[in-house]
């Protein structure tokens, strides 16, 4: 039956819902932000394919918005060595651009951040997709998190990358990077578990200077599904990165989001199969998560955790297009080395 929801969060996961959601049921949208200040602490990154495939749901051509192409992914690990992954539809896209048109019809309040008990008599039905926040859901049960920094430079003539760059740092507690946005713009930032985020990323901007156009930081939740419950509470479920769903390995949270969103519209009125189908597709996810802290605490082991490594091999090499790159077991071991 019809009814009247509130989407709380003007993100990926809150904008997909409302264009899902609008032709069948009475929404409305709400973002802390101003529509003027709206933007977003993730460099934008995703797959070209997988991310056609969800937009066609929304009526949204994704191609409309990519802004650059990769080819390759620049890695740079501890010690200076360098090697580059293959990539497969990684691309940078106009992120508020797409926001902005999955929204469009809809009624959607900027700069606020309404009551619980307001929407709960508003409303039938509470999303929050709130991101890290969680505004609206109890505590999660066993957070972890990332701080993550973030500038959008403009370049007078040269870039100083052709394509996307990582740099893990050592021990895996967080990794620097460099997205492209077309001619002269890029976004440099950093996530790192011992914050020495900040310090890498005006390191990079001293050494290739450019202007600083947009500043924006933020933790980042990397503790997966089944360490964020509870995903529900009176009239309110949770979506997306509020109740976990980040890949922990990559920090990548768009695409998952997005398909946490399906489930959710999928198993609409039955919040106990949606938490667990949730926890059953994002069931991988902490196995990654326990590579990655093991990584994080100096405990890892090659032998100890060998099967958890190939297990996360073939969860990526089986969606190379999802990922937008060529998985290859030598370049995770590298990874796990650094």
């Amino acid at each position: 039956s019809k009814m009247k929801i509130a989407v709380v969060g003007m993100g990926v996961a809150g904008s997909y819902l409302l264009s899902r959601l609008k032709n069948d049921h009475e929404v409305v949208g709400f973002e802390r932000m101003t529509e003027k200040d709206h933007d977003s602490i993730c460099a934008w990154g995703t797959s070209k394919s997988k991310m056609q495939e969800l937009c066609n749901k929304a009526d949204i051509d994704f191609e409309k918005y990519v802004i650059h192409d990769g080819k390759n992914l620049h890695i740079e690990v501890n010690n200076g060595r360098k090697f580059d992954i293959r990539l497969k539809g990684l691309c940078t896209y106009d992120k508020i651009g797409i926001i902005r048109d999955m929204i469009q019809g809809c009624k959607v309040h900027y700069g606020t951040t309404p009551k619980l008990g307001d929407l709960e008599r508003d409303f039938d039905l509470v999303l929050d997709a709130t991101g890290f926040y969680r505004m609206y859901l109890p505590k999660a049960e066993n957070d972890f998190y990332l701080p993550t920094y973030q500038y959008k430079i403009e370049y007078e003539d040269k870039v100083p990358m052709d394509d996307f760059y990582v740099k893990p740092f050592r021990g895996l507690t967080g990794y620097f990077w460099y997205f492209p946005l077309g001619k002269r713009l890029a976004h440099i930032g950093a996530g790192d578990y011992r914050k020495n985020h900040v310090k890498e990323t005006d390191e990079f901007l001293k050494k290739h200077g450019g202007k600083i156009t947009k500043t924006v930081g933020r933790p980042i939740r990397l503790a997966t599904p089944d360490r964020c419950n509870p995903f529900y509470h009176g009239k309110v479920v949770g979506v997306g990165e509020s109740i976990g769903t980040v890949y922990p390995l990559l920090g990548e949270g768009i695409i998952p989001s997005m398909i946490c969103a399906d489930i959710f519209i999928k198993n609409m009125g039955n919040n106990e199969k949606y938490r667990k189908e949730v926890l059953s597709y994002f069931a991988i996810y902490s196995k990654v998560l326990k590579f990655v802290l093991s990584k994080m605490k100096g405990e890892f082991s090659f032998v100890k955790q060998f099967v958890d490594l190939m297990s996360i091999f073939r969860y990526m090499k089986k969606n190379e297009d999802r990922f937008g790159m060529e998985i290859h077991i030598r370049d995770l071991v590298k990874v796990a080395k650094a």
